[in-house]
């Protein structure tokens, strides 16, 4: 007889992080682990992509536009499809990181204008029930990046990717709706160490008031 998987405390948790911070890697084993439905950022789906890393000022925008109504339609098809309130769903993304890419990549007139429909959607957008936010130093993240090695990450810059950290640490400071920990997750390597992993599972399913907890591993 098959042993019927456990499940997570929270309905919806969104893995968050910067670029190399691990998030889909954790996302793939919550949801394998703990019979949960999965939604993974389509990334690679995005034509305007390779040409923003070469040229961000003049793709910035389609790439962004792009990433918004690609994430909005994943996140409503795949909620929508399974019982809401039975199924887990595991992501490695919130939709709010739309708006964040977007402050730290666009002009401040094409920012006020994505903005505005960014807005429209994210009304009809369900937030998820917890937030968990891997944070890493950037010189770690570059290692993770060439390490992964994708032809349209290799002249990643750290300054690009201390402009997104800044961006998402400066919006969990007036995030008090949200549930969110921010977990410094520079000694943790949940991929390859059962601790580690069983660690953060255990984070996951406390019981957390909204608001935003900044967590440092003993």
């Amino acid at each position: 007889m098959s042993q019927t998987k456990p499940t997570l405390q929270h309905r919806f948790v969104a893995i968050e992080g910067n670029i190399g911070a691990g998030k889909t890697t954790l996302a793939k084993k919550l949801a394998t682990d703990y019979a949960s439905r999965i939604i993974l950022e389509e990334f690679t789906d995005n034509p305007f992509l390779p040409k923003f890393y070469q040229n961000p000022e003049r793709y910035a925008f389609p790439v962004e536009l792009f990433f918004m109504t690609e994430r909005f339609k994943q996140l409503q098809a795949e909620i929508q499809q399974g019982h809401l309130f039975d199924d887990t769903i595991i992501a490695d993304y919130f939709f709010v990181k739309t708006l964040l890419f977007a402050r730290r990549n666009l002009p401040e007139e094409e920012y006020r204008l994505f903005k505005q429909l960014f807005q429209v959607l994210n009304q009809q957008a369900r937030k998820p029930d917890l937030i968990l936010y891997l944070h890493r130093p950037v010189p770690q993240l570059i290692q993770h990046i060439q390490k992964r090695g994708r032809n349209m990450e290799a002249g990643m810059e750290p300054d690009y990717l201390s402009g997104i950290q800044e961006a998402y640490l400066e919006f969990f400071k007036g995030a008090e709706e949200w549930t969110i920990i921010v977990l410094d997750a520079e000694q943790l390597d949940f991929e390859h160490n059962p601790a580690h992993y069983a660690y953060i599972v255990e984070l996951i399913n406390r019981q957390h008031d909204p608001g935003v907890q900044y967590i440092r591993p003993e």
